[in-house]
C-alpha cells in the first residue's frame, strides 16, 4: 500500500488484483514457516527453536520466490504505451506488497509461531 501511495496510484481495480497475488504468495511463504516449524517440533525441538528452524530452513526459497516474483514483474513497473498506467500500478503493488511480505513472513510469522503455540498448548497425541 505505501509502494502505491508513493508512486501516486489510487486503490483501484488493478492495485486490488495486485493485493491478492501478493496475498496468495505471502499466504504460501507463511504456510511452509509453520509447517516447517512443526515437523521439527514433533521432532523433539523445543517451540522457540521449532520457529527459528523452520523460518531458517524456509528463508533462502522464500528469497528466491520472492526475487523471481519481483523480476517477473519488473517490466510492468517499467511499462510505456496505451495502458501503461495500470500495468506500472500492478507491477508497484506487488513489488512492494511481495517485500514487505518477504519481510513479515521472515520475521513475524516465527514470532507468532511461538506466542500461539504457547498460548495454546497442543495436547501430546496431536504432536504426534
Amino acid at each position: 500500500v505505501l509502494f502505491t501511495s508513493f508512486a501516486g496510484f489510487s486503490n483501484d481495480i488493478y492495485f486490488q488484483v495486485a493485493i491478492l497475488a501478493t496475498i496468495g504468495l505471502s499466504t504460501k511463504n507463511a504456510i511452509l514457516i509453520v509447517e516447517f516449524a512443526l515437523a521439527a517440533q514433533q521432532k523433539g525441538e523445543t517451540i522457540v527453536a521449532a520457529a527459528l528452524e523452520g523460518a531458517r530452513l524456509r528463508l533462502r526459497p522464500i528469497v528466491m520466490t520472492s526475487l523471481a516474483f519481483i523480476a517477473g514483474v519488473i517490466p510492468l513497473v517499467f511499462a510505456t504505451g496505451a495502458g501503461a498506467i495500470s500495468r506500472q500500478e500492478i507491477g508497484v503493488s506487488i513489488v512492494g506488497g511481495v517485500l514487505f511480505g518477504t519481510f513479515l513472513a521472515v520475521l513475524y510469522v516465527p514470532l507468532f509461531y511461538v506466542l500461539v503455540r504457547s498460548l495454546f498448548k497442543p495436547k501430546q497425541a496431536s504432536l504426534n
